[in-house]
């Protein structure tokens, strides 16, 4: 069997009942039962490869020839957890050197990047080895092909935050989202870079914040980036409609004619916010709820046209339990 580096070939396997160090081995077949609703048509070799695998994990056979097949039958079936299981019992039982296995399950990684088995086993080999040396690059280089893979992401998450890994880590944000503003996962890794080194203190939220409106500025119709805008002033003492950096310039571009549904949704926020407090002299008020969330229903994102209603009812009923609540202290 040819190796991961290059493109496998199911006929260049020679089939293990036809290997002599495999003769004193008894083959376990697979039991679907007796009536299979939906029986698979497996390779020849497919079949007798598991067949034999079984037989070895039946038996918790630790050998050279064991590890072997779980090479091959990880070639089959790559997400097949008892495989790989399997496999790293082996490795601890043969006293395998780990780093080689590290370059294996590289070779699998880059053609097997969305499945989750091949990037736990390299976690494991990581927690084992204790040497996280080479999982950024690692992770960079599944990104440079998939911005946006999930399980990249996680392993990079794991290893950063496990190993203290979080040097430069923003400026490789930059740059994703120098390529590709709209990257929801970039984003996402900047509330986690920013939330678990210097936390959300008040200068950084100022860095953070300008750094979001301008790229909003850049991109309006970017929801990633009003989503992260929304993350930050979750950590501002005044809320969302207080920060008056943010409030001026969601006017302005309001003002310029702009009426991107992100913009309008969080001015919509904005005046529940303003009239669950009190409102006072706010500009963000029930009435101006009532103009957003029509224009939204009707026009901006008609899609969720029921939700934006539902806002708007949940908005009023909050004005009206303010003036009962207001009706009630003055008549005390």
């Amino acid at each position: 069997m040819s190796d991961y580096s290059s493109d496998e070939n199911e006929s260049e396997i020679v089939l293990y009942r036809n290997r002599k160090e495999w003769r004193d081995v008894t083959p376990v077949p697979q039991d679907d039962g007796e009536d299979p609703v939906v029986s698979i048509a497996y390779t020849e070799a497919y079949e007798d490869c598991f067949d034999y695998f079984r037989a070895v994990l039946k038996n918790k056979e630790i050998s050279e020839r064991a590890l072997e097949i779980t090479k091959t039958a990880s070639f089959f079936n790559p997400a097949n957890y008892t495989v790989w299981q399997y496999r790293r019992e082996i490795l601890k039982g043969l006293n395998k050197d780990l780093h080689e296995e590290l370059d294996l399950i590289q070779k699998v990684i880059l053609k097997q990047s969305k499945n989750y088995q091949v990037w736990h086993h390299r976690k494991v080999l990581i927690e084992w080895l204790q040497d996280p040396s080479k999982e950024k690059f690692l992770t960079e280089s599944v990104l440079a092909k998939d911005a946006k893979n999930y399980h990249a992401w996680q392993h990079r998450q794991w290893v950063i935050k496990t190993f203290n890994l979080y040097d430069g880590e923003l400026e490789y944000i930059d740059t994703l989202l120098a390529d590709d503003v709209r990257n929801n996962s970039a984003w996402n890794q900047r509330y986690f870079v920013v939330n678990n080194t210097t936390g959300f203190t008040d200068e950084v939220l100022d860095r953070e914040i300008d750094y979001t409106l301008f790229n909003i500025k850049a991109v309006t119709e970017n929801e990633s980036a009003w989503n992260y805008l929304r993350g930050l002033l979750l950590h501002d003492k005044g809320g969302l409609s207080k920060n008056e950096k943010v409030t001026e310039f969601c006017e302005e571009l309001y003002k310029s004619g702009n009426r991107s549904p992100f913009l309008l949704a969080v001015l919509v926020d904005m005046c529940y916010e303003q009239v669950n407090e009190g409102g006072g002299d706010s500009v963000y008020t029930l009435e101006r709820a009532r103009g957003l969330c029509d224009d939204l229903a009707a026009k901006f994102d008609t899609v969720r046209a029921k939700y934006w209603y539902y806002m708007l009812e949940t908005i009023e009923k909050k004005s009206q339990e303010g003036s009962e609540a207001g009706g009630a202290s003055s008549s005390n």
